[in-house]
């Protein structure tokens, strides 16, 4: 029940108050939307203290269901992976295959001339931002039992997401896949490495100080995202699948 009413309260969010300030900028929204953040998360720590609660597994999905090479894999995380990979391909059939993503799509970048063919744009941002929060809290439901609920579980993964989002380009579905499959691979790899940064920066002929020198890769790895994060938007700052945006 969790995305139906985050989803409804999501979309009266947008059609009470996030419609005001749409033509102000995106710093605007952005100022807005932190400040509803802050709020909520203050909010909860009222009603449900600040202790982590509970989150069970159901017993269908418990224990493992294969294992390769001595390493089992758990049926839990079989289930997060499909069902990932089915809400990303409902998106992009919805997107881009039917009339209803057809209108959305042209009411982000012409929102005059979908208003023009008899088409609510309101509306339809208001549906956008109610199915945007709705799958968000989907993904919480579904995280929980590998994770703790805390008030702070979106601060630990908002910054990662919005990594995965520049990464893979603005409004480009298979850029978040491709983006979030990078920085995943990247990350485990770095934290099972048993090479340090000193050893890293001598075989390209550079000497780091001794306390950097001693830094290992796998101490390194949660700042990697990051590091992409910032090669990315020096070398592509429209991401890897993100469409080019012209000056008119």
């Amino acid at each position: 029940m969790a995305p139906l009413i985050v989803g409804a309260v999501g979309a009266m969010f947008e059609r009470l108050l996030l419609w005001r300030v749409h033509g102000r900028g995106a710093l605007a929204d952005l100022l807005l939307t932190f400040g509803a953040a802050m709020v909520i998360g203050e909010g909860v720590k009222l009603v449900w203290g600040l202790g982590p609660l509970p989150a069970s597994i159901p017993p269908v999905l418990d224990g493992p269901l294969f294992t390769v090479y001595g390493a089992s894999f758990a049926r839990y995380r079989v289930f997060m992976m499909a069902l990932a990979v089915i809400m990303l391909a409902a998106l992009w059939l919805l997107l881009r295959t039917s009339k209803t993503g057809l209108v959305v799509r042209a009411a982000l970048t012409h929102p005059d001339t979908v208003e023009t063919l008899g088409h609510d744009v309101p509306c339809v941002f208001t549906m956008v931002f109610a199915v945007g929060t709705g799958l968000a809290a989907l993904g919480g439901v579904i995280g929980v039992p590998l994770a703790v609920i805390e008030p702070a579980m979106a601060d630990a993964m908002g910054p990662i997401v919005f990594v995965v989002v520049v990464i893979g380009g603005l409004g480009s579905l298979h850029g978040a896949l491709v983006a979030s499959l990078l920085i995943g691979c990247v990350q485990t790899f770095a934290v099972s490495a048993s090479a340090s940064a000193g050893s890293i920066a001598a075989s390209f002929g550079v000497t780091l100080p001794p306390a950097w020198a001693q830094l290992t890769v796998t101490q390194l790895a949660p700042v990697l995202p990051y590091l992409l994060l910032v090669a990315m938007l020096a070398a592509r700052p429209r991401g890897l699948f993100g469409e080019r945006t012209s000056d008119t």
